[in-house]
């Protein structure tokens, strides 16, 4: 029988509380016990992006995150990120550059985005191609991407 542990965390505002196998990773948790299924769940080795999200303001990898860790912590999913008007603001770039095809990496692409953008990114398109090297994307050639982010930055971000 696996060991579980009672976790506790704010996930897009909403207090969760469960009890958890310890070996549960953060994605899993949020896909399969609260039901929010927008973070994607691709290599299961942190390396493609397609689970990264937002815990207490910094992007992580939620399958490389066990649901345990997280036991206190602030957790934002895409669709939580609204609640930011970057988040409003990137969600709608993404739409107007055409900067999502099939859709599987853009939770990830989003979540990085906002923490470049939170971090104080400059609109240097090498830089958000470095900052967003560790999510793939196989549909949009990436250039849709980066157009989106420099668009919000240009335009004046606000967090």
């Amino acid at each position: 029988m696996a060991q579980t542990q009672d976790i506790e965390l704010v996930v897009n505002g909403e207090t969760i509380q469960a009890s958890v196998p310890v070996r549960t990773n953060l994605v899993d948790f949020l896909r399969d016990h609260v039901g929010l299924t927008g973070s994607h769940v691709g290599c299961e080795q942190g390396v493609c992006g397609a689970c990264t999200l937002e815990v207490d303001g910094v992007a992580v990898r939620g399958c490389l995150m066990l649901a345990v860790q997280a036991n206190g912590s602030q957790v934002t999913t895409i669709e939580g990120v609204s609640a930011k008007l970057v988040g409003r603001q990137l969600q709608r770039a993404f739409v107007e550059h055409n900067a999502l095809q099939c859709g599987f990496c853009t939770p990830g692409m989003i979540a990085s985005s906002i923490e470049y953008i939170e971090q104080g990114g400059a609109s240097d398109r090498a830089a958000i191609r470095e900052h967003l090297s560790g999510n793939y994307c196989r549909c949009t050639g990436y250039q849709s991407i980066v157009d989106a982010v420099v668009s919000v930055i240009d335009k004046g971000a606000a967090a």
